[in-house]
């Protein structure tokens, strides 16, 4: 019996905290959203409920956002076995636009309805549904920064989608299908988690990220270099503002025995700031010291030192960079 009721305290504490660790991440339009119903008979029901409950654009986009992302899952597997691109063939401009328009209808409805989609569903049904509460929205596609293998590719690729919405004469960016969760590789499955931070992100934070296929954003050029060769951020970073200002390159080019300096801001000695070693040990910076709005350290590269180094500040990972011998 003693079993049991531990074995239910247990379950009972971490099931409140659990709670309580979402509820702070709720905003007072996502405490609402939070109790819609989970399907809704048509787009335009859903968009209706949206325009009679919010009055600015700004609310309504948010919303739009969460409901997508408490309600629609990631399809890994449809990831892992994407269906064969379906050809059609047209004998005017206007049959050809028809068939599009069809098959973009299509892609809505089955992300609306089966309640999962890749990325291409997210953005899609995001953009029908801020079009039917009246905000102008763009879906842009490109390449997304995901894990450290990606500090230091070659090239981007186009493998990944997200929105724009113009709201109050400002665009801003969404990446809706990040804010329903993430993948675990550890778990090798998708964890439900839902980040407001992809909602209104800041552009560099945002482009830290995503690299869109034009290279550009409002008509100003992105650094393609920077994108591939910066270091690899992570939610609790945007978050929690953590900006990193040094090093400025993801890629540290080091003779074993050198001494790297970090400068991460919005970060203090009474955070636990630790690495992990090659034998996944955590190490606790040394001297940390705190300067300009953030803290400043050294760590050492020697031969616990594996081919990536993450930064966490408390239990949260927040900055990797890659190792590369001299």
């Amino acid at each position: 019996m003693r079993i049991h009721k531990t074995a239910f305290v247990f379950l009972f504490l971490h099931i409140f905290f659990l709670n309580f660790t979402f509820a702070q991440k709720l905003s007072e339009v996502d405490r609402i959203v939070a109790k819609y119903p989970k399907s809704f008979n048509t787009t335009e029901k859903l968009a209706d409920k949206i325009e009679n409950d919010f009055n600015s654009d700004y609310d309504r986009a948010r919303a739009i956002y969460t409901w997508i992302a408490l309600n629609i899952k990631y399809d890994y597997n449809a990831y892992l076995n994407p269906p064969r691109v379906r050809g059609f063939t047209y004998s005017s401009e206007a049959e050809k636009q028809r068939k599009i328009k069809q098959m973009n209808d299509d892609l809505i409805q089955k992300a609306f309805t089966s309640k999962k989609a890749v990325c291409e569903g997210f953005t899609a049904l995001y953009q029908h549904l801020a079009s039917l509460v009246g905000i102008k929205c763009e879906i842009i596609r490109g390449d997304s920064k995901t894990s450290v293998r990606d500090i230091g590719r070659k090239t981007t690729s186009s493998n990944h989608a997200w929105n724009m919405v113009l709201i109050d004469k400002k665009w801003r960016l969404i990446d809706v299908t990040w804010g329903q969760g993430y993948y675990d590789s550890s778990k090798g499955r998708m964890v439900n988690d839902f980040a407001p931070i992809y909602f209104d992100t800041d552009p560099d934070y945002f482009f830290a990220k995503h690299f869109p296929d034009s290279g550009s954003f409002l008509g100003n050029r992105l650094s393609k270099e920077d994108f591939l060769n910066g270091p690899l951020i992570y939610n609790k970073t945007i978050e929690e503002d953590y900006k990193i200002k040094a090093p400025d390159s993801g890629i540290l080019e080091v003779r074993r025995g050198d001494k790297i300096d970090f400068e991460i801001k919005n970060v203090s000695k009474s955070n636990q700031v630790f690495y992990l070693n090659k034998k996944n040990q955590a190490v606790k910076v040394q001297n940390p010291k705190e300067k300009r709005g953030g803290l400043e350290f050294q760590i050492l590269i020697d031969n616990n030192v594996g081919d990536y180094i993450t930064i966490f500040v408390n239990t949260s990972s927040v900055v990797s960079f890659k190792i590369l011998p001299k």
